[in-house]
């Protein structure tokens, strides 16, 4: 029974799953931000946890994280930046006592996606991960992508593509460079783009859950900050599509939520799009959030 293990900004998320899928427990606890030391003590306690409600010791581990994997697997390109440089697969196996295989989180979400959710079937599958920050996976006839450098569909931190001035360089980002997507579509990215345009700093401002409920409520700049959002992630992903001609696009992450979001993006991205036959389909993934999760089980 593979244990799949998701580390989110926000969240540690652990389930157990039988042989045909079916899921047999999961459980959530908060994430030790900024604290390595802390966030293997509560990896290691969740897979204890899990185990211990469904009876069974000494499962392989597959863990999903916000970053990549190096060859000396350590951890690099994180947004979780407490993990960087860190060798977190060697020291959850030594804790627990058995393989525990780390992968992106992105393409957890798509293999998940992939085998049994809304990409089932289709030979390409291009999952967009939308929360804190924003990822990007592969999958190709249901096996996942890693590329050469581990580094395939991460799109995140490639420049927004055709920036009006008003975008130009864009937001300093984490990794070092200005401007990078994930700067402009994940949900922080949304919130001090509504602060700015609002005259606040960006991070004094409400969440994206309240933005949204202001924009319902008629309040102008909440709906143009939400239509900035979605021409940004059209042009974003029309990349995605003239690059790799997915079957699917399957989205991801909190921000993937937004209302109308899926149905809209096609047609804000056909101009954007190299061909006069568009045909990917954009959606929502079928099991949300837990994508991801399901997928970490799976690469064990």
């Amino acid at each position: 029974m593979p244990i799949g293990v998701d580390y989110g900004g926000t969240k540690i998320e652990g389930i157990v799953l039988d042989e045909d899928g079916t899921e047999l427990t999961r459980k959530r606890v908060p994430t030790p931000r900024h604290d390595y030391a802390g966030s293997l003590d509560a990896i290691v306690s969740l897979v204890q946890d899990i185990e211990a409600e469904v009876g069974r010791s000494g499962e392989p581990v597959g863990l999903g994280i916000p970053g990549a994997v190096a060859p000396d697997g350590r951890v690099f390109n994180g947004n979780s930046t407490w993990l960087i440089g860190q060798p977190l697969g060697a020291e959850l196996s030594a804790r627990l006592d058995r393989t525990v295989r780390v992968a992106n989180d992105a393409n957890c979400f798509v293999l998940s996606e992939a085998i049994d959710g809304a990409g089932r079937g289709a030979d390409i599958v291009f999952g967009a991960i939308l929360g804190t920050g924003v990822g990007g996976g592969l999958a190709v006839h249901g096996r996942m992508v890693n590329g050469a450098s581990g580094m395939a569909g991460e799109w995140g931190h490639s420049p927004l593509p055709i920036s009006d001035p008003s975008e130009f360089p864009g937001p300093e980002c984490f990794c070092g460079r200005k401007g990078c997507i994930e700067q402009w579509l994940a949900g922080p990215g949304l919130e001090a783009d509504y602060a700015r345009d609002c005259g606040m700093t960006p991070g004094t401002g409400p969440r994206v859950p309240e933005i949204v409920s202001r924009a319902q409520s008629g309040e102008d700049q909440a709906e143009a900050a939400l239509q900035r959002h979605r021409r940004r992630l059209a042009r974003a992903l029309a990349t995605v599509v003239n690059t790799l001609d997915p079957d699917v696009i399957v989205l991801g992450g909190g921000v993937s939520n937004l209302p109308g979001l899926a149905e809209e993006l096609p047609e804000l991205m056909r101009p954007h799009v190299y061909s006069t036959h568009f045909a990917t389909r954009v959606t929502k993934a079928v099991f949300g959030d837990s994508s991801g999760v399901r997928g970490a089980a799976r690469i064990t």
